[in-house]
């Protein structure tokens, strides 16, 4: 009993809420700029241009083949040393998981938009709807039936991610946890059990409610 004690000895638990907080913070501000920059990445996506094409891939591919965390280590130090800037760890966190979920929610923008059938462009245009009405009236409200289901995914993923930003030295709620594991280790040998146990459960409260709304809609949506 002493090694679980020390979840509440001081202001341990409340530090592994606040670490919680951290990545909470970090995790949907990314969230809400891959979705804002997604949408207009994934609609360029479907244009024709050659250029644009191959722009969009080579992002695509680089944020499907490089590790997230070789991204963090070339953010937070890589361009601090090359161009002798000072970038905090939260501001190269937010910078590396916006550049890969922006990569990743314009490909799913675009895999919505493309999976509707052409007839019903071509049927709205034949009913006398302008191309702006088309988009708005036929082709997004499907797409977003697409949609939602996978960029929720995506967030549950991102939320997930961020445990890598200690290694940058933000201390979210796998830093604090590793902290208090540190500070405990002679007294509490077997402390880290418990302690990794509520940051697992503390992880699992912030996307399982995500991953709720996901089935419910997807149930909705098929029904």
């Amino acid at each position: 009993m002493r090694d679980l004690a020390v979840l509440f000895k001081g202001n341990n638990l409340a530090r592994l809420l606040g670490g919680l907080g951290v990545t909470l913070k970090l995790s949907l501000l990314s969230v809400a700029l891959s979705v804002a920059l997604g949408l207009v990445v994934g609609a360029l996506m479907t244009l024709k241009s050659p250029v644009v094409r191959a722009f969009f891939r080579l992002w695509l591919e680089t944020v499907r083949i490089v590790p997230q965390l070789v991204l963090l280590f070339l953010v937070y130090f890589g361009l601090a040393k090359a161009f002798n800037i000072q970038i905090s760890g939260e501001a190269a966190a937010v910078a590396v998981f916006t550049f890969w979920g922006a990569g990743e929610m314009g490909d799913l923008v675009r895999g919505a938009i493309t999976s509707i059938p052409v007839h019903q462009r071509e049927s709205s245009a034949a009913l006398g709807l302008t191309r702006t009405q088309c988009w708005r009236f036929v082709l997004l409200p499907q797409a977003a039936r697409r949609l939602v289901p996978q960029a929720i995914n995506l967030a549950t993923r991102m939320i997930k991610t961020t445990s890598l930003v200690m290694l940058i030295g933000v201390v979210e709620v796998l830093k604090v946890g590793s902290q208090i594991i540190d500070a405990a280790r002679y007294d509490a040998p077997q402390a880290a059990v418990w302690i990794y146990a509520v940051v697992f459960f503390l992880y699992f409260l912030a996307c399982w409610p995500i991953s709720l709304v996901a089935g419910r809609l997807e149930k909705r949506w098929t029904a």
